[in-house]
Formats: C-alpha cells, sequence, structure tokens
C-alpha cells in the first residue's frame, strides 16, 4: 500500500503546470480586471444588439398579434351581433307564422263548426220532415185503424149478442153502440 501512494506522487509531479500560472484563469487575480472590462465590453454590445435589433423585432411581432387579435375579436363580436339579429328576426318571423297559423287554425274550425251547424240544421229540417210525414201517415193510419176497430167491435158485439142472446143486432145498433162505449 505505501507502494502504491508512492506512484501517485509520482504522478502527481509529473503533470505540467498551465501555461497561466496553474488554477483556473477567471479566478487568477492578475487576469481580472481585464476580464471585467471584457464582460462591461461584451454586456454593452449585447445590449446595445439586443435592443437596437431583437427587441424591436420582436415587440414588432407582439403588437402584429395584438392587433390581429383584437381585429378577430372585433370581427367576432360583428358576427356574433348579426347572428343576434339574424336570431331575433328568426324568432319574430317564427312567432309571427305562430300566430298565423293559430288564425287560420280557428278560423278554419270556425268555419268548420258553421259548416257543421248548417248541415246539422239541415238534416234536422229533412228529418223533421219525415218525421211529421211518418206522424201524418201514422195519424191516417190510425184513423183508418180506428175505423177498422169500430167495424170490428160492431161485428164482435153483434156475434156476441147473437150467441148470448140469439138476437142478430143491427149493424147500425151495433155501431152506435161501440162509439158510445169509446167516447166515455
Amino acid at each position: 500500500m505505501a507502494q502504491k501512494n508512492a506512484t501517485q506522487t509520482e504522478t502527481l509531479e509529473h503533470i505540467p503546470a498551465s501555461e497561466h500560472g496553474g488554477g483556473f484563469p477567471p479566478f487568477q487575480k492578475d487576469t481580472f480586471a481585464s476580464q471585467l472590462i471584457w464582460l462591461a465590453i461584451t454586456f454593452v454590445a449585447l445590449y446595445l444588439l439586443m435592443s437596437r435589433i431583437a427587441l424591436p423585432r420582436v415587440g414588432a411581432i407582439i403588437e402584429a398579434r395584438r392587433q390581429k387579435i383584437d381585429g378577430d375579436i372585433a370581427h367576432a363580436e360583428k358576427l356574433k351581433a348579426e347572428s343576434d339579429q339574424a336570431i331575433a328576426v328568426y324568432e319574430k318571423a317564427l312567432a309571427e307564422a305562430r300566430s298565423r297559423a293559430q288564425t287560420l287554425a280557428n278560423e278554419t274550425r270556425e268555419k268548420s263548426l258553421l259548416e257543421a251547424e248548417a248541415a246539422r240544421k239541415a238534416l234536422d229540417a229533412t228529418l223533421n220532415a219525415k218525421i211529421a210525414d211518418a206522424e201524418k201517415a201514422i195519424g191516417e193510419r190510425q184513423v183508418a185503424a180506428m175505423r177498422n176497430v169500430h167495424g170490428i167491435a160492431a161485428e164482435a158485439a153483434t156475434a156476441i149478442v147473437e150467441r148470448l142472446v140469439g138476437i142478430v143486432l143491427a149493424r147500425s145498433d151495433a155501431e152506435a153502440a161501440v162509439a158510445e162505449v169509446l167516447e166515455r
């Protein structure tokens, strides 16, 4: 192990020193002032280069973007206002159309009701006429039937009297008796 440490020491001793006198150049006292001057010159040159060339270009690009964004926003607001106006016109037209449709529906319903009422009245008149004709016919048949009933009743009375009493009644006497009974 002692031998190993000796070889390491020999290798360290054989390393040549740097040309600046050894160590890191920025930390050397004799070059520190010139490094500060070059730092200031480089900083000023970089500052002038940035402020005169790069920053105006970046600023112009930023300004152009801002103007484009503002223009796009203004255009979008204009389009939004136009669409809002179109929607309002559409809704107004839709409301008017609904109103007209409702009016037409009401008129059609009223017209249909009037037509139905007229048809009902015509049907009622026709039915009333038929009913009146039927009642008249019934009345005539009833009178005829009553005449037949008087005749049948008179014949039945004649037959009953003939069977019970054995006397044949005259047709006129039988009809008078039946008429007297039916009038009561």
